[in-house]
């Protein structure tokens, strides 16, 4: 009787081997549980990504609002008629009372 419990308890143990560290054991399919989550966060950043992509071409496609726009920030275009004006900040040295006592000697 002692036997058998023993060769039971091997075959308990050898199992439990194969259980933990085969190729397709508890190890692997949890790594591969990682990579699925890993896999399904990436996707759904890209279809977003898509949906950003899919609406901007839809609304290229449609208005001319979007050409314009980009026109105007990507490339610098004004319309014809416009007249362009451009703010320059001043540097942070000159106070705006140096400014002014140096116009007013003028």
């Amino acid at each position: 009787m002692r036997w058998l419990a023993l060769a039971l308890l091997l075959a308990l143990v050898a199992a439990q081997i194969e259980l933990w560290s085969s190729r397709g054991g508890v190890g692997s399919i949890m790594a591969l549980q990682q990579q699925i989550e890993t896999q399904m966060r990436e996707n759904a950043a890209l279809r977003e990504r898509n949906l950003a992509l899919d609406a901007e071409v839809q609304d290229l496609k449609q208005g001319l609002e979007a050409v314009e726009e980009r026109a105007r920030s990507e490339m610098g275009m004004i319309r014809e008629s416009e007249v362009f004006y451009q703010i320059v900040d001043l540097p942070s040295s000159a106070a705006p009372s140096d400014r002014l006592t140096a116009d007013t000697r003028k």
